[in-house]
């Protein structure tokens, strides 16, 4: 199955979730948006780092980064944001925003596929082989 299509539905199934989310007490919120949101911040951090030099707006193949975070997982900067944004919307009880959240998360799976085009385009079959070892 294609990475994008996987992409989605993992974004559907999470949306789904903090949508059943928003329905919790107060308490219950904010705890789940703590297990969730507090790691995930800290992993975004980290696979920003873990970037360096690399990272850029504008897709650019300045290094193919493929240790840490992404050994296993090719925009670990993206989900983990995802993951922190949705517990912020749980936790502030915003169900609307889960919309603008969609779209938000569409816009990143554009740019994540202009970014694989340009990686792919440079390290060749290096880039190939790291796609084919990683999770979406």
């Amino acid at each position: 199955m294609d990475k994008t299509v996987v992409r989605l539905v993992c974004v559907a199934i999470v949306a789904t979730l903090a949508l059943a989310g928003t329905s919790m007490d107060q308490t219950s919120r904010i705890v789940i948006s703590s297990i969730v949101g507090l790691p995930s911040f800290v992993l975004m951090i980290i696979s920003r780092r873990q970037l360096g030099k690399s990272f850029s707006i504008m897709p650019q193949a300045r290094a193919l980064v493929t240790t840490g975070l992404y050994s296993g997982i090719q925009h670990p900067m993206y989900i983990f944001l995802d993951l922190f944004l949705v517990a912020l919307i749980v936790a502030l009880n915003c169900p609307i925003v889960l919309f603008a959240w969609g779209i938000f998360v569409v816009t990143q799976t554009l740019q994540s596929q202009r970014e694989e085009r340009v990686l792919a385009a440079s390290f060749g079959d290096d880039y190939a082989a790291y796609r084919s070892r990683t999770w979406i």
